[in-house]
C-alpha cells in the first residue's frame, strides 16, 4: 500500500484506505475517492495531482493525495 502521490502517470490503480480527519474524509469521498475504486493519475503540477476518478477529471492538492491509499 503507498499514497496516491507515489502512482506512476497514466498507470490504473485500486483505492484501498481513504483517510484523514472524517471532514476530509468525507469531502474525497463526496468527490468519488471510495475503497475499491479506480483511479487513474493524470499529471502532477504545481503542487497538485490531477486524476480520473469515476469517469471524471479531479484536481486535488498533494495533501490530499497522501492521504488516498493504493
Amino acid at each position: 500500500m503507498m499514497p496516491l502521490t507515489l502512482a506512476s502517470v497514466g498507470e490504473e490503480n485500486i483505492i484501498k484506505k481513504v483517510g484523514g480527519r472524517p471532514d476530509v474524509k468525507k469531502h474525497l469521498e463526496n468527490l468519488g475517492f471510495v475503497a475499491g475504486g479506480s483511479v487513474t493519475v493524470i499529471t502532477m503540477m504545481g503542487g497538485n495531482v490531477i486524476v480520473n476518478v469515476k469517469e471524471a477529471r479531479v484536481a486535488i492538492s498533494k495533501e490530499m493525495a497522501q492521504k488516498i491509499m493504493i
